[in-house]
């Protein structure tokens, strides 16, 4: 659970927990919320029908695999952030997206819960394209059948709302 021992503006011990959403402090009436966060992440298929995915280079769930993404950052769409995540992470942009869903998501970071709304596309990157890591993010690339729920429940993961778009996103072809 998330939780302050003093208000971050006047340093009172009387803050309070609300609903684990918001605190309240009655020394300067601070109200602060700690809302849901948006993050995409992008489905990606070579020709061949393989997912790509990235296996993770940092905490949470570092070494897990996850589809290329990451945080919508402050004045930005979804969609300007799968475009600007796919380039940084995997150094191609996509010549397309669609939108395929949105799942809820806990993101444990730093002993903060996160809570966050995942909204996936699924991309098409341009022929012939070269893949190039964001070292920082990610330890590499693999690209994966996942046809079947066996395949889909045998990947390591990092993040439930993956599973649960690729479980979607199968049912769909």
């Amino acid at each position: 659970m998330n939780d302050f021992n003093q208000c971050p503006i006047c340093g009172s011990k009387k803050i309070q927990n609300v609903n684990n959403r918001k605190w309240t402090c009655p020394d300067c009436d601070l109200e602060l919320y700690n809302n849901v966060a948006s993050a995409v992440g992008l489905v990606i298929c070579d020709k061949e029908g393989k997912v790509l995915f990235e296996r993770r280079a940092k905490e949470p769930r570092k070494g897990f695999l996850a589809f290329p993404g990451g945080f919508v950052d402050p004045d930005e769409s979804a969609e300007e952030a799968c475009f600007r995540e796919c380039k940084e992470e995997i150094g191609v942009e996509p010549v397309k997206i669609k939108y395929i869903a949105s799942f809820p998501n806990t993101y444990e970071f730093k002993g903060i819960t996160y809570k966050t709304c995942d909204l996936f596309f699924e991309a098409v990157l341009p022929e012939n394209a070269e893949l190039k890591a964001q070292e920082t993010e990610v330890l590499g690339f693999e690209h994966r059948y996942v046809r079947t729920k066996e395949e889909l429940e045998e990947l390591p993961l990092a993040f439930e709302s993956a599973r649960k778009t690729l479980n979607l996103w199968m049912n769909r072809k």
